[in-house]
């Protein structure tokens, strides 16, 4: 076993002044038990804790790093933006170029509307969709995490999950009552809510990709069939791509799945690494956003030139402009990367004798230790948490850190190659051989 006596000496104080010893509550390790690390640098696809131990990370900060930590290019795009200033609060040309390679890229979005996070993108999205069509209730599927938004974490995904409490205490039952919420991959649950509903159901959020319960794609047909639904019933259809959106593919999973939703949510990628959020779609729902329209949305550090900044610098690395989306090489190295890993850990399941579902898309996956399908919520619950609990640590201690509940998804990078993906399959083959 490492040595880890610096994690856990900065624990103990964390624990003094932050709230559980994190910022964030699927970082404390309650899902899988003992000491969370504590991270010294990063660069590339490795993370280094206090302690000196080196990492294969394939959490990546949670998906923004798909090019790597510490980039050069990005490092030298915010040093350069900081020397410039690091906050405005004033119109920049960096928030309108970062604006328009989203519009550029992302099939459905026409304007955007830049923010600080995910949640505050799907908040405002929630809310400019209810005041373009007048309506009150929402839909989202169980599993599906949106932020920490009051009406939206109902049957959430992510750390809600992990803790065993997909819900939150602290909102009021009127916050929540207008919100639907149904199995995802399923069509008779929406037909029944737009019926038991008329003409009152504003928009359907979903993940295209639901990344926030382990990892599960849509069914085939799937999302025309929402796609189709929501036209004809006048609702909006919201995509959640704030992990997906230049990850599965350079426009997001709606450019990977051929759906044009009505309001599109970005995060993570967009960033490059520092907080940042957007919404975006078809400009007459969009102008309905303050100050053209009557829906209020604000926010000081939105369009941060340090992360327009970084964005850019991973956009344009990512080379979303340069190349035709079929054509681009980096995306293309992404999903070769991604299917030996897949391949790599289905052999070495097999060749244990273990139950294992993997799921991926493009550079995200997702590992249930369960021998059925899993397309939705009540399928990744069938998930074995105590032999997840039991590779998790295995693979830490073989210098592979995966995300630390068996409801993250993992994600690979573009400084991720076949060697530390051969590296991963072997530690992989040991582990699953005992747990």
């Amino acid at each position: 076993m490492k040595a880890r006596t610096g994690s856990e000496q900065w624990f103990a104080i964390a624990q003094r002044y932050l709230v559980g010893g994190v910022n964030s509550p699927v970082r404390a390790f309650r899902a899988v038990g003992g000491t969370p690390f504590f991270v010294e640098r990063a660069e590339g696809c490795r993370v280094w804790d206090v302690d000196g131990h080196a990492y294969i990370d394939y959490v990546l900060t949670w998906g923004p790093a798909i090019l790597g930590h510490a980039h050069p290019r990005v490092v030298r795009e915010v040093q350069a933006a900081a020397a410039r200033g690091t906050s405005f609060g004033i119109p920049h040309p960096g928030e309108v170029r970062l604006a328009e390679v989203v519009c550029r890229c992302v099939p459905s979005i026409e304007k955007v509307r830049l923010c600080n996070s995910g949640t505050e993108a799907c908040m405002t999205a929630v809310r400019l969709a209810r005041g373009f069509t007048g309506r009150d209730k929402i839909i989202k599927f169980a599993g599906c995490y949106h932020g920490h938004v009051d009406s939206l974490l109902v049957k959430a995904g992510s750390g809600a999950l992990t803790f065993g409490h997909p819900d939150s205490a602290g909102i009021p039952q009127d916050f929540a009552r207008h919100t639907i919420v149904l199995p995802y991959n399923e069509t008779e649950p929406v037909k029944s809510a737009f019926a038991a509903h008329p003409g009152q159901i504003a928009a359907i959020i979903l993940e295209p990709v639901a990344g926030n319960a382990g990892l599960f794609v849509p069914k085939p047909g799937w999302l025309e069939f929402l796609r189709e639904i929501t036209a004809r019933e006048g609702a909006l259809l919201i995509f959640d791509e704030v992990m997906t959106g230049f990850r599965v593919a350079p426009g997001g999973a709606q450019q990977r799945y051929g759906i044009r939703p009505d309001l599109t949510t970005l995060g993570k990628v967009i960033g490059g690494g520092l907080p940042v959020g957007a919404v975006g779609g078809r400009a007459e729902i969009m102008d309905y956003l303050a100050p053209t329209g009557p829906v209020y949305q604000a926010g000081t550090l939105s369009g941060n030139p340090l992360a327009t900044a970084a964005g850019l610098a991973t956009l344009e690395e990512l080379g979303v402009v340069a190349h035709r989306p079929e054509d681009n090489p980096v995306y293309r190295r992404l999903e070769e990367l991604g299917a030996a890993l897949e391949q790599g850990l289905r052999e070495a399941a097999r060749s244990a004798g273990v139950a294992l579902t993997l799921n991926r898309c493009g550079s995200m996956f997702g590992l249930y230790f369960t021998d059925r399908p899993v397309w939705n919520l009540d399928d990744a619950m069938t998930s074995d948490r105590e032999r997840f609990r039991r590779f998790f640590h295995g693979m830490l201690e073989a210098g592979v850190y995966l995300a630390p509940s068996p409801f993250e998804a993992g994600f690979l990078s573009t400084a991720h190659g076949e060697a530390e993906v051969e590296s991963t399959v072997r530690a992989a083959a040991e582990v699953l051989r005992r747990v």
